[in-house]
């Protein structure tokens, strides 16, 4: 039975901390604020962006432009967005968990595929897995988000696709903030571009387009990548966030817990040592007589 020591140095270790946790709920809850805001702004233009495209791409129907080309699907680059930091729940193991079983259960669809990681925590996880190719870590770029950040990003991305000898296929991968205690794992097809898909009865106004409809499209394609690249490194963020700030909450609550039970193994023992010097001095008064 540990002694009155031990416990009382094991609740003051606890106490520190839960006062720990306590400060990064707070800090990730007014971050998150933030983020969640900044996540809400754009969704509309990501939105909206896509719709350009797809109206953009029914009148300009025989656009061979390279962001569009349709390939046979042979090699792929999967960029895959992850915090720098822990103490966030399940959120860097499940989406890294997530890429190595789409990896493994795409042997035959892919012959090649390669891993741009963001963020440190999923290059530690992959990089330890066997037969996975990564060919970039970024690190440190996902605490302060910012357009610029994704036009680089999205600059390097379209070069790579450009060069057919590279890749046919780029696959985004990232966790979609739904809510506090909710990510949703998202993997979305980046390159080649796919406009979206629409019903023949779709009325489509007749637009007039300064300069034509083929250079306005050429322009959008690449900022429409951009675009999605900074939409994924927000929803990352924010989902970054929730899950910290829920995995703080319940951090702080199970140290309360702990100290409780604690504080009880203390007082009994503390009663026990009691007892047992009572006992002691009344054995040696009865001796004495």
């Amino acid at each position: 039975m540990p002694s009155l020591k031990d416990i009382k140095k094991r609740i003051n270790s606890v106490k520190n901390t839960q006062q720990i946790t306590k400060a990064m709920k707070m800090v990730s809850a007014a971050k998150l604020r933030k983020a969640q805001e900044a996540v809400v702004a754009n969704r509309p233009y990501a939105e909206k962006m896509q719709e350009v495209l797809s109206s953009l791409a029914l009148r300009v129907t025989d656009s061979q432009h390279p962001l569009l080309q349709q390939r046979e699907k042979e090699r792929a680059l999967i960029v895959l967005l992850t915090a720098d930091r822990g103490l966030c729940g399940g959120f860097n193991n499940n989406i890294s968990k997530a890429v190595e079983k789409f990896i493994a259960a795409n042997p035959q669809e892919y012959k090649e595929i390669d891993l741009m990681i963001i963020g440190r925590k999923g290059n530690e996880y992959l990089k330890r897995r066997p037969g996975l190719n990564i060919v970039k870590v970024y690190e440190n770029i996902t605490g302060d988000i910012n357009y610029q950040t994704a036009l680089l990003l999205s600059e390097e991305i379209i070069a790579l696709f450009a060069d057919e000898e590279k890749y046919d296929v780029v696959h985004l991968v990232y966790n979609h903030f739904k809510s506090v205690i909710s990510q949703v794992i998202t993997f979305s097809q980046l390159l080649p571009v796919a406009p979206r898909e629409v019903e023949e009865d779709t009325h489509i106004t007749d637009y007039i387009f300064e300069p034509s409809a083929e250079d306005i499209l050429k322009d959008i394609l690449r900022k429409n990548v951009e675009v999605q690249i900074f939409k994924a490194l927000l929803e990352s963020s924010a989902a970054e966030l929730g899950a910290r700030m829920s995995s703080m909450d319940s951090a702080t609550k199970n140290a309360s817990e702990m100290i409780g039970k604690l504080t009880l193994a203390y007082n009994r023992a503390r009663q026990a040592a009691i007892t047992t010097e009572l006992m002691e001095i009344i054995s040696g008064a009865e001796s004495i007589k």
